[in-house]
């Protein structure tokens, strides 16, 4: 069975926009809980003050009417006729004119009422019935159009003999009075709580944001605390008050902040050792590492006199002594960077210039492609030496790595930049490379333990690139191949050499 207007409403729903602040939240629930105990508090400060109020007008009316009739019934004498009736009625009403009693009397078929031709219609049935028959008071509250009435029925009985119950005269009083008065005070009471209401609303709203102000407090502190701490100052504590549930979070806040301030200081300090460590190895090896390229030196030119296994063998030290003094240099140049000694010395100097420069020290001017400014286009403040280990890590890696043609392009970017790109026609860098490619001595592939370069190449371009204030990217082209972007600003621009880009990322393939 389908439900009308379910749908229309689980619409609604939905689009109501969630609550997201926890300040917003405590100050509704607040708000809600005030709303709630104010409205409760409300109606039942109405409901007793409404029952009181008429409980106590009825009471005092019968009061009054039981002792009117007390004292007007001795004079009337039974049986009673019409006159005697009349007259009974007038003297019990006399006593409550100001108030507006209208009186009914009845004794058998007679009948007689304060007011000429007033019928009386309040009093219903019921009412006449049990006065007849009961000698109790009845009293019933019978509303009208405008207000409420009291109808009160009070039989007239007489005393019998000891020990025998009242007798009934068959003497009927009827009393209705109007309760207006009772009614406009309730009504002054109403429009009272609800001026009442707001106010109380008001006062609730106050103290939930007074409320959320203290309980947001610690957590404001908390936030701040670890954004210091995510920013690196590990000495970063919290003030403890009190001994709720919000003091031992900022305590365990403390002990996990000392205990990763710990950490991370040995962690330092292993790294400082580390650094040392390779910058002592490379400094003793560089004296017998001279020696021994001294050596291969002369055995290379004498190894075409010796015999071919001896001659391979000579080869193959002179290339492993190579590589071992440019992995000894690479080591130093990185322990420089870590060790924060590593200098710029920049120089107004031909950007074009100075790639062509490096690809011909290199005997790369005919193997790889060039898209430079015309000489003195692009002046730029640098410095050559390291420009020039950037420019050859960069080519050196795309034609290892990547495959021809292989290009350097030279352009002046925005705000002034000088924009170098090396792009290759190779398969391009894998997507689980791309985040490592700067990464010191990672190899894309893991089953390999050797190769030729010494795993720093893309490591230190990286250095001295940020040492220049500019960014380095890499990515893979649409066409195929992949793409080396340097980018460094004037020396005006202010500015820390932002961290290592790996967005579609360089890494170095080797």
């Amino acid at each position: 069975m389908r439900l009308p207007g379910i749908r229309p409403l689980a619409s609604r729903i939905r689009l109501i926009p969630r609550v997201r602040g926890l300040r917003v939240r405590l100050v509704v629930a607040f708000t809600l809980v005030a709303v709630a105990g104010t409205l409760t508090s409300g109606a039942l400060t109405f409901r007793e003050a409404r029952t009181g109020v008429l409980q106590q007008s009825q009471d005092t009316v019968v009061q009054q009417f039981r002792e009117r009739v007390n004292s007007a019934a001795p004079a009337l004498r039974l049986p009673a006729g019409q006159r005697d009736l009349e007259w009974f009625t007038q003297e019990v009403a006399r006593a409550g004119r100001s108030d507006g009693w209208r009186i009914l009397t009845t004794y058998r078929d007679l009948r007689a009422t304060s007011s000429p031709d007033d019928r009386f219609t309040e009093l219903t049935p019921e009412l006449r019935r049990a006065a007849s028959t009961k000698s109790a008071t009845v009293f019933q509250r019978v509303p009208t159009r405008n207000t409420s009435v009291l109808v009160v029925g009070l039989p007239v009985t007489y005393a019998g003999p000891q020990g025998r119950p009242a007798a009934h005269s068959g003497l009927a009083v009827f009393l209705i009075v109007s309760q207006s008065d009772e009614e406009a005070y309730v009504n002054a009471l109403v429009s009272a709580v609800q001026r009442a209401t707001f106010p109380a609303l008001g006062l609730a709203v106050l103290l939930a944001l007074l409320a959320a102000r203290g309980v947001l407090r610690p957590v404001r502190e908390l936030r701040r605390a670890a954004r210091s701490m995510a920013e690196g100052r590990f000495d970063t504590r919290l003030s403890v008050h009190g001994s709720d549930e919000l003091a031992d979070l900022s305590r365990t806040f403390n002990e996990t902040a000392t205990a990763l301030d710990h950490s991370v200081a040995e962690l330092r300090r292993m790294e400082a050792r580390a650094r040392h460590f390779a910058s002592d190895v490379s400094h003793e090896l560089r004296t017998p590492l001279a020696a021994m390229a001294a050596v291969t030196d002369v055995l290379d030119e004498d190894a075409g006199r010796l015999d071919p296994d001896t001659a391979t063998a000579v080869r193959l030290i002179s290339q492993e002594t190579l590589k071992l003094a440019r992995l000894v240099d690479d080591l130093m140049e990185i322990s420089r960077f870590d060790a924060r000694a590593a200098e710029l010395h920049r120089d107004d100097i031909d950007l074009a210039e100075s790639l062509r420069r490096t690809l011909a020290a290199r005997s790369w001017t005919e193997t790889v492609e060039t898209e430079l400014p015309p000489p003195d286009a692009l002046r730029f403040r640098a410095d050559p030496r390291r420009l020039d280990v950037v420019v050859a890590n960069l080519v050196a890696n795309a034609l290892r790595h990547g495959a021809r043609p292989v290009r350097v392009r030279l352009y002046e970017g925005s705000g002034g930049r000088a924009v170098i790109e090396v792009t290759d026609s190779g398969p391009g860098i894998p997507g689980d490379v791309l985040p490592h490619v700067f990464d010191r001595f990672y190899k894309s592939d893991t089953a390999r333990t050797r190769t030729e370069g010494s795993g720093l190449g893309l490591a230190i371009t990286a250095e001295n690139v940020q040492l220049h204030g500019g960014t380095i990217r890499a990515a893979n082209r649409p066409e195929g191949g992949a793409v080396f972007t340097v980018e460094i600003p004037p020396p005006a621009e202010p500015a820390e050499p932002p961290p290592v880009s790996h967005d579609h990322g360089p890494e170095e393939r080797a």
